[in-house]
């Protein structure tokens, strides 16, 4: 056979899986589009929702399937579901992502702030400027790095109470990071990229927040950034240097 000829793998891929998991693989391929939650495939699968959880969880661990925060319109935290990865183009990227960060945690004198200045660069690339003389609201601000960080595959929540020790402080509650492969074993490089990421946006905003740290795994699949009210001020979200060492 020529080696540069393409063969369809994905039948003996989905064979080498079981029928049970290979079933539960093929519904949340089907329903991609609209990702359900354990119960709803475990209903569609005839299974016991606890084997589904085992089986989607095996699934995301082989990267074939990817868990994110369901979209919601309603207040409160959203639930989990599941939707089909990209194949074997986006495992390649992944591992790409690996080699470079392996590098650049090993190769350069300070990887972390190196990560940082990375993440605000692009961070400043991926957020829409406000127009000449305009000056955003912290409503539209966060409206608009909500959804820079949703377009990336992050799954943002915003929290912030009057009662709170710092009434200044908004904390974004982030459930499905979407750096979580790299930061298992480069978290030197990829929770400060993703710190970076909301400055460079904060900056390129020129709205009165910083964002001050990033705490990260505080739970399980969960990251928490924390942002400050910087007066009547530009933030300079993307210009700060003493961002405390966590992350």
């Amino acid at each position: 056979m020529d080696s540069h000829e393409w063969v369809d793998t994905e039948p003996a891929a989905e064979a080498a899986l079981g029928d049970s998991r290979a079933r539960v693989l093929r519904l949340v391929r089907a329903t991609s589009d609209t990702p359900l939650g354990v119960r709803e495939i475990a209903e569609r699968a005839g299974l016991h929702p606890s084997t589904t959880r085992f089986h989607l969880e095996g699934l995301v661990e082989a990267g074939l399937v990817q868990r994110v925060a369901e979209e919601r319109d309603q207040p409160g935290r959203p639930r989990m579901v599941y939707r089909a990865e990209g194949g074997d183009g986006r495992r390649s990227y992944r591992l790409l992502a690996k080699m470079l960060a392996s590098l650049v945690s090993k190769m350069l004198p300070d990887p972390r702030q190196a990560a940082i200045e990375v993440g605000r660069a692009w961070g400043r690339h991926f957020t829409d400027p406000p127009e000449p003389f305009q000056r955003l609201g912290l409503a539209e601000a966060l409206e608009r790095l909500n959804r820079m960080m949703a377009d990336m595959g992050f799954s943002p929540e915003f929290e912030h109470d009057a009662e709170h020790q710092d009434p200044e402080e908004i904390r974004v509650l982030v459930h499905n990071c979407a750096f979580g492969e790299i930061a298992e074993n480069h978290a030197n490089v990829a929770c400060p990229l993703h710190l970076g990421l909301i400055q460079g946006a904060l900056s390129e905003m020129d709205v009165a927040l910083s964002a001050d740290r990033l705490d990260p795994m505080v739970r399980p699949n969960l990251c928490v950034a924390y942002l400050r009210r910087a007066g009547d001020s530009p933030a300079g979200g993307g210009t700060r240097q003493d961002v405390p060492a966590r992350g």
